[in-house]
């Protein structure tokens, strides 16, 4: 077994190489389509800690939570294009807002009603999930320490983050031909199409360089993001068993993020900003995963289930928002997949439905990376006191 700390960091950081090295080159891409690098950066720690190939206690697994999670959010969340986000108007924002809803309360719905079957110490294992199912993967990671969700809760969540979302991807891609049947029937307005083609066919994308300058700036802006979050979340009130200090920490990080966005600060996406901030963020989650175990697995098979649960929820609501709003097909079935699926896979299914269209996937996406600490914390609180009634 590698029990020294620095051994165990470097083989953290070769694996996470590693997944996403071979998750990059075009011949490996189609082994990463289904169970993507996210969960093999988390499950192969996991597996090595269990076969006691390395060690699952050590010192260094705190601090890097700790100061490297917070870092990440503020880069990931400082390149958010609040303009473009703007300009989906106003049927497309309702729709993400109407999926990120649902989710908030399809999860404690359901936690109530399997919590006899899989117990209440999953109350914060389902926040995680529902920030996820708002966001992705940051989120997710962001919820899981916010909550202090122990390892044997989170690992079996992470696998119905897996499969699940997927599976509904699947489903939103085969109904595509219904489009028309849909829109019929719910009266959905034609203009919206023609209304978003208008307002975003001039977005272009960032040129992106990595330049001694730029890594600089971006390494002090997440070291001084980090300190500016907890010196404030020092000095706001920590409420025993509910929020602590460090919940402050990621919520201020959060936060901080998206008011950089507004600043020129914004600009350090063209110097790769946020590739630094998803290599942090998957560095935290494979220390993360070298803490827990296999056999925290045992419930996943349950939890997939009421993650389905949750789907079918979501997808009523989802649906029942499109008819009141009068809202095409492609902005219910985008919405629903930015919000369960993430970045990832919204474009992937936006271009199925509309191919000049993909970047509203894109967009809606970001909005739910957005929004999607906030409600998972919101979400596990509900969650919590569910548990205690």
């Amino acid at each position: 077994m590698v029990t020294d700390p620095y051994a165990v960091i470097a083989i953290l950081v070769l694996i996470e190489f590693c997944v996403l090295y071979f998750s990059g080159r075009q011949r490996f891409k189609k082994y990463f389509h289904f169970i993507p690098p996210v969960f093999w950066i988390y499950a192969i720690p996991m597996l090595l800690s269990s076969l006691g190939l390395i060690a699952a206690e050590n010192p260094f697994y705190n601090i890097i939570a700790s100061n490297l999670l917070p870092a990440s959010l503020v880069l990931l969340l400082l390149s958010t294009d609040l303009k473009a986000i703007s300009r989906l108007g106003k049927k497309a924002l309702m729709m993400m807002l109407s999926g990120s809803l649902s989710v908030m309360v399809a999860v404690p719905v359901v936690f109530y009603l399997f919590k006899g079957i899989v117990g209440n110490r999953m109350w914060s294992g389902f926040g995680a999930l529902s920030a996820s199912w708002v966001g992705g993967s940051a989120n997710m990671v962001a919820v899981k320490e916010a909550l202090g969700v122990p390892e044997q809760v989170f690992a079996p969540m992470l696998v119905v983050d897996t499969v699940v979302p997927y599976v509904w991807m699947a489903f939103l891609i085969a109904v595509v031909g219904m489009q028309n049947i849909f829109d019929q029937k719910v009266k959905a307005d034609s203009k919206v199409m023609e209304e978003l083609k208008r307002h975003l066919s001039g977005r272009q994308e960032l040129k992106k360089s990595f330049s001694p300058k730029g890594t600089s700036w971006i390494i002090f802006t997440a070291v001084a993001g980090v300190v500016i979050s907890r010196v404030c979340a020092y000095y706001l009130p920590a409420v025993e068993n509910t929020i602590s200090t460090y919940t402050w920490t990621i919520i201020l990080a959060s936060t901080l993020g998206v008011l950089l966005s507004l600043t020129p600060a914004r600009k350090l996406e063209q110097s790769n900003s946020t590739l630094f901030g998803y290599w942090l963020l998957y560095f935290v989650l494979a220390t993360i995963g070298a803490k827990a175990y296999i056999r925290d697995l045992n419930a996943a098979l349950v939890l997939i289930g009421a993650g389905f649960c949750v789907i079918i929820l979501h997808g009523l609501m989802i649906a029942a928002s499109a008819k009141i709003i009068r809202a095409p097909m492609f902005l219910a079935a985008v919405a629903s997949q930015a919000n369960i699926g993430g970045p990832a896979s919204a474009p992937v299914v936006a271009a199925v439905y509309q191919p000049a269209l993909a970047c509203v996937g894109i967009l809606m996406a970001v909005l739910g990376n957005l929004l999607g600490t906030y409600t998972g914390i919101i979400t596990g609180y509900v969650c919590r006191l569910i548990a205690k009634a």
